[in-house]
C-alpha cells in the first residue's frame, strides 16, 4: 500500500544492473509498493522503473522492442547514471514519465507515485475520448485504429475480414415521443442486441449517433459477411421497448470486405459507409447487398 493505495512496480535494467535492481526493489517494497511478477500477475504494473546504468544503456534504451508497450501500459520511469540529454528527450517523447538520475530513495519512490497517478490520468483520458458515453462502444477513431493493426495481421495471414456499417431509423422519433433520453435507452439496447449476436472476437463500435460499425475480424469465407449482416438485421427486427413504450427502428447496411474492397482501414469504412447510406432504395426493409436473399447459418452461429 502506498498512501492507502496498492501500486504495484517493476524493476528491470540490463544485464549488470541486476544488484541495483534488486536493492531498489527492496528499498521501494519497505515503502509500500507490491513487486510486480508478470508470472504471478495479469495486466501490466503502476510502474515499471528501468536502470540504465550509463549513456550507451540511455540510447539504447530508445530502440527496446519493449518501450512502446511500457511506456502505453505503465508509468515508466528511467534512472540513468550518464547524461545524455537527446536521449533523455527522446524518450520523454516516446512515453517516459520521467528520467532521473541520483540515489535519494524517497525522491524515487515519489517521482513514482507522481508519474503513476499522471499515467492514470492519462489513461482516463484516453478511454473517455475512445469510448462512446451513451452506449459504452469505442468510437470511429478506436475502431480504425484496431482494424489498422488486423489488417497488418492479415497481410501476413490471410483470411477474409468484414466491415459492416448499420445505419439505424427510430432513436430520433423515440427521443421526439418519450424524451430525449429515451432515444440513448435505444441505442444502449441496440448496442446489446447487435453484441449478443456476435462473437466474443467480433468488434461492435458506435460511428455517429445513427450508425454503428461491426467488425469481422477473421471469417472462413467473404460471403459469411452477409450471413452475420442478415442475422442481424433479423435480430433488430424483433421488437424493442423504453419505458414501457414499443419503440421500432430500421436497419441499413453496407458492407465491405477485405481484400476485395479495399486494404486500408479508411477505404473499407468509406465503402461500407457509403452502401449503408445508398440502401435506402433497396426493398423496404433497407436491407443492402441483397443480404435478405442470404440462406444459411451465420459464420458465428454456434455449432
Amino acid at each position: 500500500m502506498v498512501d492507502g493505495v496498492s501500486l504495484s512496480v517493476q524493476v528491470r535494467g540490463a544485464a549488470g544492473t541486476e544488484s541495483w535492481c534488486n536493492e531498489r526493489l527492496a528499498a521501494l517494497r519497505a515503502q509500500g509498493w507490491e513487486p510486480f511478477d508478470a508470472a504471478c500477475h495479469s495486466g501490466s504494473p503502476d510502474a515499471v522503473l528501468w536502470r540504465a546504468a550509463d549513456a550507451a544503456a540511455l540510447a539504447s534504451l530508445r530502440d527496446h522492442p519493449a518501450l512502446a508497450t511500457m511506456a502505453h501500459d505503465s508509468a515508466l520511469v528511467v534512472h540513468a547514471d550518464g547524461e545524455s540529454p537527446g536521449d533523455e528527450t527522446a524518450l520523454l517523447k516516446l512515453g517516459a514519465e520521467a528520467v532521473l538520475a541520483g540515489d535519494d530513495g524517497e525522491a524515487l519512490a515519489r517521482a513514482l507515485r507522481h508519474a503513476v497517478w499522471r499515467k492514470r490520468v492519462e489513461q482516463a483520458a484516453r478511454r473517455a475520448y475512445a469510448t462512446d458515453l451513451a452506449t459504452g462502444l469505442p468510437h470511429q477513431t478506436q475502431l480504425i485504429e484496431h482494424m489498422t493493426q488486423l489488417l497488418a495481421l492479415r497481410e501476413r495471414e490471410p483470411a477474409p475480414m468484414v466491415l459492416l456499417v448499420l445505419r439505424m431509423d427510430g432513436f430520433a422519433q423515440a427521443g421526439q415521443r418519450l424524451g430525449a433520453e429515451a432515444g440513448n435507452v435505444l441505442r444502449r439496447k441496440v448496442a446489446v442486441r447487435l453484441r449478443g449476436g456476435l462473437r466474443a472476437s467480433d468488434v461492435v463500435a458506435s460511428l455517429t449517433p445513427e450508425a454503428f460499425g461491426v467488425l469481422l475480424g477473421r471469417l472462413e469465407s467473404k460471403h459469411d459477411g452477409e450471413r452475420v449482416a442478415a442475422k442481424l438485421l433479423k435480430a433488430l427486427a424483433l421488437p424493442l421497448s423504453v419505458a414501457g413504450q414499443a419503440c421500432r427502428v430500421t436497419a441499413h447496411v453496407g458492407l465491405s470486405v477485405f481484400p476485395d474492397h479495399g486494404k486500408d482501414a479508411q477505404t473499407l469504412l468509406q465503402r461500407a459507409t457509403a452502401q449503408a447510406a445508398s440502401v435506402a432504395t433497396v426493398g423496404p426493409e433497407g436491407f443492402g447487398a441483397s443480404v435478405h436473399r442470404i440462406g444459411g447459418p451465420a459464420a458465428n452461429d454456434p455449432p
